[in-house]
């Protein structure tokens, strides 16, 4: 189980590498641009992890949407890890997958709001809030998995606060 955390950690760093510079896999190269099905899909597998990030077949969604993201050249997420920078690195509370979270619910918004696709507030706000939706969700059915700093984001999110947090952020660390 420890194995596997690290490795999953291992891949989030290396997915930010990738999908933050801009570097694609060289299939993304050979291949075309998503399909309507890739990312009716994408949004799908995304909304569900949102609502149940432990259920049985969570890893292999995450998995797809990795392979998905880096591989095709149509979609770009730019990660930036300081929107969640007290989970980012962690290896407890289901960090990783939390981490994850974001840039698959980033991609999602972008899917369904292509106008605003270059609009970074607008996309890490939709990535935060699918956190915060899957947070909720695992604390749901294991209450200890507590995040003080995601319980702050809750309290922001509540007073309509979250966006301010989110264009702090993007001006002061998440410029590029």
């Amino acid at each position: 189980m420890k194995r596997q955390r690290a490795l999953l950690l291992l891949v989030t760093v290396m997915l930010a590498f990738m999908l933050g510079s801009g570097v694609q896999s060289s299939r993304a190269q050979k291949r075309g641009p998503s399909t309507p099905e890739e990312r009716a899909k994408a949004v799908q597998l995304t909304r569900a992890l949102e609502a149940d990030p432990l259920a049985r077949d969570s890893k292999d969604a995450r998995r797809w949407l990795v392979t998905w993201l880096t591989d095709v050249p149509d979609i770009t997420v730019t990660i930036c890890p300081d929107y969640l920078r007290p989970i980012f690195n962690q290896d407890k509370n289901y960090a990783p997958d939390l981490f994850f979270q974001m840039t698959f619910s980033s991609a999602a918004f972008i899917i369904e709001h292509p106008d605003q696709a270059n609009d970074a507030v607008a996309v890490n706000l939709a990535g935060v809030e699918g956190t915060l939706k899957a947070y909720e969700a695992i604390l749901k059915a294991k209450p200890k998995a507590r995040w003080p700093f995601l319980d702050e984001l809750i309290e922001r999110r509540s007073k309509g606060t979250l966006e301010e947090y989110v264009r702090e952020i993007n001006t002061t660390k998440c410029k590029g």
